[in-house]
Formats: C-alpha cells, sequence, structure tokens
C-alpha cells in the first residue's frame, strides 16, 4: 500500500478506531467494573494495533536529524512541510544503503509503523532508503523492463548476430560527446576500411527519446547499413533515462539492422541494452564488438593466402602429375612407339627362339654323347681293359693288405722281444747284478737257504764264479 499526501490521514483514522472502540464505552462503568491498563500495556497494545494494520509503505520526505550509532543503526527524522516522524534502520538493513544520507536530502522509503515502547514514540521501521527520484525512476524502470520481457521484446532467441566485416556503420548519438570521439577512435584504429555515419541526437533531456528513435528509424530505412550503434556516455539515472523509453525500445525491436547498445558505464543497464541484439558496457567496448581488429585480419589473411597457396599448390601437382600420365599414355600409343614396341617384341622372340634352338641343340647332343659314352663302356675292349684294371686293382689291394699283415705281426715281434728282454734275468745281471745258485743248481732266494761252508756258485753277465758261503746273516755287513 503506497500512502502519500492526503491519503495518510484517512488510514490513520482507519487503523486508530478498533482502539478507541476497545478502551472506550459509552456506559460508564462502575469502578469494579471498569478495564484498566497501564501505559505498558497501552503501548503494546497500540505498536500491535499499528504494525497490524498497516502493511509495509513507501514514504517521501527530507532527512533530518541524521545520526549514524556506532553499532551501525541508522537515526533519523523524515519530514516535509506538515509533519515529522522517528526512524531508525538497524544495522542489517542499513548495509544496503547505497548512498551517504544526510541532513536536508530527499529520500524514498520502504517502512513499516511501529511504536518505540520504552518512550511510547511513535516511530517508522525501514527496511529500504534510496534517494528520492531515482526511487521512482526504478520502480518505473522494472515495471517497463517486466511488460516489455513478458511481450518477448527481450528473447535471446530473436537477437541477430553482427555481421563480421561491417562495410557501413551508423552510430546514433551525440555529435559532440565523449561517446562519439572514443567510437571513431577505435573504429579508426581497428578497422579504418568501415564507413561510419553519425545520425546526431539529443541524449539527454525530455526531447531526447523523440530524436533518438527518429535518428534510428532513418538509419534503419536507409537499408544502407550493416549495423547500428546507440550511444552515449556515462551518467546518472535520470541522465540515462531518455534510453529507457518504450518507443525507442519498440523501434529497436522493428530495426531490420542489427542495433548494438552502450549507453554509459559497464553497471548501468537500460531498456536499449535489454532491447538490443548486443549490448556493450561502454562506447569504445561497442566499438570493438562491432568492429574487426585489422592485425589480426591481417594474420588471418596471411594465413589464407599460404592456405591457397598450398592448395594451388597441391593442385598443381595433381595437374601435373595427371599431365605427366597422360603424356606417356600418349607416348605409349604413339605409331612409332608402338612399332616400336613390336619391334623390340620380334627381338624378344627370336632370342627366345635362338635360346630355346641352342638349349634344345645342346640337350641332345649330350644326350648322344652320353649314348656314345654307353656304347664305349659295353665295347669288348673297353670291358677287357676294364676288367684288367679292377684285376689290377684288387692285386694291388690284396699286396697291399698282405704287407700290412706282416708289417704288423713283425712289429709285434718286436714288441714281444723287447718284453721277453725287459723280463731276461741276464739283462738284470748286464746292470751289475747276480745270481747264486746252491750245489743243485737252485737259485737261492734266501740267506738261510745256504750255511757256512756250502758251496755256491755266482752267475754274472760275463761269466759264472764259484764261491764258499763264509758267513750267513740277515745283514752281510755283521
Amino acid at each position: 500500500m503506497n500512502i502519500h499526501g492526503r491519503d495518510a490521514p484517512a488510514a490513520l483514522r482507519y487503523v486508530v478506531r478498533p482502539v478507541y472502540e476497545f478502551c472506550m464505552n459509552p456506559n460508564e462503568p462502575s469502578l469494579a467494573q471498569r478495564q484498566v491498563l497501564s501505559p505498558t500495556q497501552l503501548v503494546a497494545a497500540a505498536r500491535e494495533l499499528l504494525e497490524r494494520g498497516f502493511p509495509l509503505l513507501w514514504l517521501e520526505g527530507e532527512l533530518s536529524n541524521f545520526m549514524r550509532a556506532k553499532s551501525g543503526h541508522l537515526y533519523f527524522t523524515l519530514k516535509d512541510v506538515g509533519a515529522q516522524v522517528r526512524c531508525a534502520m538497524f544495522r542489517p538493513r542499513a548495509m544496503h544503503v547505497r548512498f551517504q544520507p544526510a541532513d536536508g536530502q530527499r529520500v524514498l522509503l520502504r517502512a513499516r509503523v511501529t511504536l518505540y515502547e520504552p518512550r511510547g514514540d511513535f516511530q517508522l521501521q525501514v527496511e529500504h532508503m534510496e534517494e528520492s527520484g531515482v526511487g521512482a525512476l526504478q520502480i518505473e524502470f522494472e515495471r517497463l523492463k517486466r511488460r516489455l520481457e513478458d511481450e518477448g521484446l527481450f528473447a535471446s532467441e530473436r537477437k541477430r548476430p553482427l555481421p563480421a566485416l561491417p562495410r557501413r556503420i551508423a552510430v546514433v548519438t551525440s555529435p559532440t560527446g565523449a561517446a562519439i570521439r572514443d567510437v571513431l577512435a577505435v573504429l579508426g584504429r581497428r578497422y579504418p576500411l568501415a564507413e561510419v555515419d553519425i545520425y546526431p541526437s539529443l541524449v539527454q533531456g525530455s526531447e531526447a527519446p523523440a530524436a533518438l528513435r527518429r535518428a534510428l528509424l532513418a538509419a534503419d530505412a536507409s537499408r544502407c547499413y550493416d549495423v547500428i550503434l546507440l550511444t552515449r556516455g556515462g551518467g546518472s539515472m535520470e541522465d540515462l533515462w531518455a534510453f529507457n523509453d518504450e518507443a525507442l525500445a519498440r523501434a529497436i525491436h522493428a530495426s531490420v539492422a542489427p542495433v548494438v547498445s552502450a549507453v554509459g558505464h559497464e553497471i548501468d543497464f537500460t531498456i536499449a541494452d535489454f532491447v538490443a541484439d548486443l549490448r556493450a558496457p561502454t562506447p569504445s567496448a561497442a566499438a570493438e564488438l562491432i568492429a574487426p581488429d585489422q592485425q589480426q585480419l591481417r594474420r588471418q589473411l596471411a594465413q589464407l593466402d599460404l592456405a591457397v597457396q598450398r592448395h594451388h599448390g597441391r593442385i598443381f601437382e595433381r595437374k601435373a602429375q595427371r599431365n605427366d600420365s597422360a603424356l606417356q599414355r600418349l607416348q605409349q600409343q604413339h605409331p612409332l612407339k608402338r612399332l616400336e614396341q613390336q619391334r623390340h617384341k620380334l627381338q624378344n622372340a627370336n632370342q627366345r627362339f635362338l635360346l630355346a634352338y641352342t638349349a634344345q641343340a645342346r640337350m641332345r647332343a649330350a644326350r648322344l654323347q652320353i649314348a656314345r659314352t654307353r656304347l664305349d663302356h659295353q665295347h669288348p675292349k673297353t670291358l677287357l681293359r676294364l676288367l684288367g684294371e679292377r684285376s689290377q686293382t684288387r692285386h694291388q689291394a690284396l699286396s697291399a693288405v698282405v704287407a700290412r699283415g706282416l708289417s704288423g705281426r713283425a712289429e709285434r715281434l718286436r714288441s714281444l722281444a723287447r718284453t721277453m728282454n725287459a723280463l731276461n734275468p741276464l739283462a738284470t745281471l748286464e746292470r751289475g747284478y747276480a745270481i747264486a745258485f746252491d750245489k743243485r743248481n737252485q737259485v737261492l732266494r734266501h740267506v738261510h737257504d745256504v750255511k757256512v761252508g756250502s758251496e755256491i756258485s755266482v752267475r754274472l753277465a760275463s761269466g759264472s764264479l764259484r764261491a764258499k758261503v763264509l758267513l750267513v746273516g740277515d745283514d752281510a755287513s755283521t
């Protein structure tokens, strides 16, 4: 409920009437029947009635006695020429105030009616505060934005992409503002090939919406622009209000050429921004979005040129290969070439014939030689000669076998002789040994086989001796 001016007393009377009926009785009761309230009860009942009877209110007035407590709460008085009311705005709500309040400043409040019970003071508990004028404009802005959005003017599917290489650009703005200088500087630096036409218009004031609309319609009616830029520099909400005009928004929506809106700074939003095909945060940013960078285009052109050269090179190579192949086939089909091929084929056939004839003749000569050799082998003279040679060979083999047998037997005989010589006792005598015999001619092997005085014979290598035993013992030296 919005209560402004003369509506306030009527609403106040509507809320106070139940309190009056609750506390007053037309029939004077007795002392025992009287309902007596304490100040606390009365103030509490009044506060409850006020808070329940008044909804959330919007009020506009002038600030007075403004004070910011150490706790962060705000205390002040809202007044006009006829009345004033105390106000309190507690810290959680006061943190969201976007300006610095001061005495004498006109503000717009959203508040609840209540009573401060300890003092019984009527006051407002403020939930929101903004500068007067801006709040009304903001409400109107939100109302128009919501309505146009419901109609589909902001739909993303209707927004058109900007041309990649715009040839002609129309700029609807003030010809003396800083925005057009920024736009022209950026366009001249990034894309000097584009033709830029300025459609001068007011961008601020009551006549600005109509002027902007006329300039936009004129630029679009020419049908010679690839994109239209609607722009101005920064300012307050009142300064930018011309771009929140409904008729201007519908003109943007009906434009045939894509429209770019760049109004104010990055934090500023207008209805034109929402309706336009593209919104830029600043005029300079809009120029960068509209125009491509010439350096980047140069790089892209260089890459495309290189790609075209490579593509043409590949095409040329394929064509050259096809030409070479066709020329080769044509040369192969030339009459002289075919005659040369036939001549080579004839020469090859002759060579193969000669080789085959020569090989066959050699094969037959070899067969004849084999047959002749076989016939020679079967001739009687040859057989007699072969038999003689075979007999001679066998005789030689037999002689060799007999010779090897005799040689082996002779060697064995010599080996036996060497063995017998090694075992002959006479050979031992040659090394200085002797053999003693008793008188019975038996070989003496032990000293006990003879006695002292016995005669023995001793065989030496060169002869024999006869001796007498003088001493018998285990050790001859004893």
